[in-house]
């Protein structure tokens, strides 16, 4: 009576681990948004990439080094992309500059929404809360140098010092809110709808501090 030899998990093809790491993170970001933070794991990152333990564990030491590398990549890029927007807008015309901003903005919120919902996430993990709001201070301080001066070029805004942080304020809240708004299932806006709203939003409101 003969017997099979019982079926071995195929190998995954070897890339290596520099090659192999971008991937290994990308699942461990969807693991974290579709199950939490806290689901994420060598095991689980490793089933879902179809390897074996030690694969994963050639690209990372354990799993505070693997979540440590996710938060630094996700809340790099969102930086790096929230800054890119703030760049990218200039002119004499108040409303079609914050407008061309929002657009960038939203534009990268829409190329990497998994990125910001694991920064919405409301149950989010404790380390994820100071990373996010590293990244929040670094983002109101470039706010306050780009929208101080073309606040006080383009309205004669009375006790402007004593306002500013309260107007800084309300500027990174409504980018938050305009994100909030794209990751919605139940939104049907998109950027190009919502950043034009948001620049005759913003617009309106400085205009009345």
């Amino acid at each position: 009576m003969s017997t099979k030899a019982p079926a071995r998990k195929p190998r995954a093809a070897h890339l290596g681990p520099d090659r192999r790491r971008p991937l290994v993170l990308d699942t461990a970001l969807r693991i974290a948004v579709e199950d939490g933070i806290g689901s994420v794991s060598i095991v689980s990152v490793a089933s879902a990439m179809g390897v074996t333990r030690p694969v994963v564990y050639a690209c990372f030491d354990d799993r505070v080094a693997l979540l440590d590398a996710l938060l630094n990549r996700e809340t790099g890029l969102l930086l790096e992309s929230t800054l890119g927007a703030l760049h990218a807008a200039s002119g004499d015309d108040p409303e079609q500059v914050f407008t061309d901003g929002f657009a960038a903005f939203l534009g990268a919120v829409e190329a990497r929404p998994d990125s910001w919902r694991l920064v919405f996430d409301t149950d989010r993990d404790p380390e994820i809360a100071r990373s996010v709001a590293d990244v929040r201070r670094v983002v109101v301080d470039a706010s306050t140098r780009w929208v101080a001066p073309a606040l006080a070029r383009w309205w004669n805004i009375a006790d402007f010092d004593r306002k500013l942080p309260a107007l800084i304020e309300s500027f990174v809240s409504a980018c938050e809110a305009a994100a909030r708004v794209m990751l919605d299932p139940s939104n049907n806006l998109t950027a190009a709808d919502l950043a034009p709203l948001y620049g005759r939003m913003t617009t309106a409101a400085y205009r009345a501090a």
